[in-house]
């Protein structure tokens, strides 16, 4: 095992294979309050990549409902049990794991603390879905809306990590990180099926074909990629969570690349289960209703301070926040630079040419209640 740094744990772990970051990592964020479970990205997904044989239940992209729900099923309750209580330490501003990964925790003769879901484990992707955390209690209804009750849905793909458990743990070295854009792929002539991904995996990205006795992924949609275009469920979210682009590492972090202000600048985007140490480069800006001590579990100790961030936008703070979230998806082309010019947000792609003009405040308009051009009369709309 090798010493690697993990800038998400703030120290150095233990990794299968020496540190190889790439020239690039492509990267993505989901603001999760703006989430509606309309499952658009889960079927572009489907139509595009996993409508073969032995894929029915193969779903790249998907969206569960939290607390309860999990595709597969248990896949993040059952990991957090094999890791078991583990710490983080704040006695300083930045806060250090001081718990084991799943790198560090694996059983003898492992590389990776894991699990293998069963076949039926698969099958109810939308399990879950609309549960709240608590049953409602009548005697106490009108005080705990929306207090108590509370859901929040989570999209989620392949986490595309930096120091990822399914490469790590494949015997075959079948599982590779493209080094121009840090996208991981699994070879398909050299897969066996052992199906030692699916277990390493924490996240459950990688999946078994029962047909061609191989597993496969999400790949990012890197023929997208390579031509400066965003992912098929990023494209297609019409909630518009999402932003792509590129992330550095902290130190190197580029105040208006719009991943690294997220992510670094601002740090409202935090990676899923950062404790687990693969460190992540999808990330998510907490839901801003659920319950903290749950947002602290899925995405680390930075959950509170993020929530704030996200609630001072409303306020009429951080016009630079608010307009990088108003360029989610409203281009289908890479950002590598944004601005605030005036009052639109202006996005430029990875070659720095202008290709998105949003304005921070919709214009309202009111028509007058009788046209005199088309002599009709028509009720006022915005």
């Amino acid at each position: 095992m090798a010493d690697v740094h993990n800038w998400q744990l703030n120290r150095q772990m233990k990794y299968q294979y020496e540190e190889s970051r790439p020239d690039k990592q492509v990267s993505a964020v989901f603001d999760i309050n703006k989430c509606i479970a309309c499952q658009t990205c889960t079927m572009a997904c489907k139509t595009t990549w996993t409508s073969g044989k032995g894929q029915e239940y193969m779903f790249w992209n998907s969206v569960e409902t939290k607390p309860w729900g999990s595709y597969p099923m248990g896949w993040d309750v059952r990991i957090l049990d094999k890791l078991g209580p583990q710490n983080w330490d704040k006695t300083t501003d930045l806060a250090t794991y001081s718990g084991k990964t799943i790198f560090e925790k694996a059983p003898p003769g492992e590389r990776v603390e894991g699990w293998r879901p069963d076949d039926m484990d698969w099958a109810y992707p939308n399990r879950g879905e609309d549960e709240t955390n608590e049953a409602i209690d009548d005697t106490k209804y009108h005080l705990t809306i929306p207090h108590a009750i509370w859901n929040f849905y989570f999209a989620r793909i392949c986490m595309h990590c930096t120091y990822p458990a399914c490469l790590a743990a494949c015997p075959r070295k079948a599982i590779y990180k493209r080094k121009e854009d840090g996208i991981v792929l699994i070879d398909q002539e050299r897969c066996r099926g052992y199906r030692e991904c699916v277990r390493a995996c924490p996240y459950k990205r990688a999946m078994y074909n029962h047909v061609t006795r191989t597993s496969e992924k999400c790949i990012f949609c890197y023929p997208a990629v390579e031509e400066g275009q965003w992912p098929r469920c990023m494209r297609n979210c019409i909630g518009k969570i999402r932003i792509v682009g590129y992330v550095n590492k902290p130190e190197d972090s580029v105040p208006d690349n719009p991943i690294d202000f997220l992510v670094h600048e601002k740090k409202i985007a935090l990676p899923i289960l950062p404790q687990l140490g693969l460190e992540p480069n999808i990330y998510y800006i907490p839901p801003i209703h659920s319950d903290l001590k749950f947002s602290r579990q899925m995405f680390g100790p930075g959950a509170d301070d993020a929530v704030q961030t996200y609630k001072d936008i409303t306020n009429g703070n951080e016009p630079e926040l608010r307009a990088v979230l108003l360029l989610c998806v409203s281009t289908d082309k890479i950002l590598g630079r944004f601005e605030l010019q005036g009052n639109e947000a202006v996005g430029f792609d990875v070659s720095d040419t202008e290709v998105v003009r949003v304005p921070l405040k919709e214009p309202v308009i009111v028509r007058d209640f009788y046209d005199p051009v088309h002599d009709v009369y028509r009720h006022n709309i915005t």
